[in-house]
């Protein structure tokens, strides 16, 4: 009887860690940047514009344009849109919209990969409590990439935390991965099952988590694109996501401005110092 052979994760130096920290910030920052052009008026295509000169001036290189043939720096997502939503001059945001925008950046040849979803002018209280409860789950499984643990620990504090939260739809076939030289390796981290699964995570390694989350049922739909994916019953969706690194200390966010302090003081984290 033959064993599956587990994928190998790229283990990265101290140093390493820091270059990916560069590319980290560099996201970070343009996203921060995209989070304060978003209003109602503004294009997804315009957005594309902006994120790509900022990595560019910035010495660094978009990862997602080109990848695949993706032809764009940005997915920018609109409401029942959940990922790879190709940026658009004809596609025009509106009050009461949401929009995830999924970001990556190489720097030294290192990547960093990070989203968020942000409301545009007013929206209702069910969408605003939907982005709150995706963000807080992305946290929730980034709080449990610590050494030691298993790959699987952090999927099921994510889908722990949405399940005490209320009935979404937690995306199945997409999810976080490892992250490195390349902007996709092994492993893929789903968002949901049982923990104590998967190898154990090692200091140096890095890992990208990113939660989809629905406001109504988790089947998709991938559109003739080839890239944008839907929910099938047109329900709004949110996405969150960050790049990060274990470390002896605990998860350290290279995404995240402040590296998640902020958000483990929240939880509770014992890596919040």
């Amino acid at each position: 009887m033959f064993r599956r052979r587990r994928p190998a994760i790229q283990v990265k130096t101290a140093e390493q860690v820091e270059l990916m920290r560069a590319a980290g910030l560099l996201v970070g920052r343009t996203l921060e940047l995209l989070r304060d052009a978003v209003k109602p008026g503004i294009t997804t295509k315009d957005l594309d514009v902006i994120a790509e000169a900022n990595i560019r001036d910035h010495g660094g290189v978009p990862s997602f344009k080109g990848y695949h043939g993706f032809p764009a720096t940005i997915c920018a997502s609109v409401n029942e849109e959940i990922v790879h939503g190709i940026p658009s001059s004809g596609k025009e945001l509106r009050d009461g919209d949401i929009i995830s925008i999924d970001c990556g950046a190489i720097v030294e040849g290192w990547h960093g990969d990070s989203a968020i979803t942000v409301p545009v002018g007013e929206v209702s209280a069910e969408q605003a409590r939907l982005l709150e409860v995706t963000e807080t789950s992305l946290w929730h499984g980034l709080a449990a990439g610590v050494a030691g643990a298993r790959l699987t620990d952090m999927s099921h504090a994510i889908e722990s935390y949405i399940r005490s939260q209320g009935r979404y739809g937690i995306v199945e076939g997409y999810g976080g991965h490892g992250i490195g030289t390349e902007m996709h390796m092994d492993p893929l981290i789903p968002n949901h099952g049982a923990p104590g699964h998967g190898p154990e995570l090692e200091v140096g390694m890095c890992f990208a988590v990113e939660p989809m989350v629905n406001l109504g049922t988790k089947d998709t739909l991938e559109l003739e694109d080839g890239w944008t994916v839907i929910t099938t019953d047109g329900r709004h969706s949110a996405h969150f996501e960050h790049t990060f690194a274990v470390t002896p200390e605990g998860p350290r966010v290279l995404t995240a401005l402040d590296e998640g302090r902020e958000w483990f003081a929240k939880l509770g984290s014992s890596n919040s110092s």
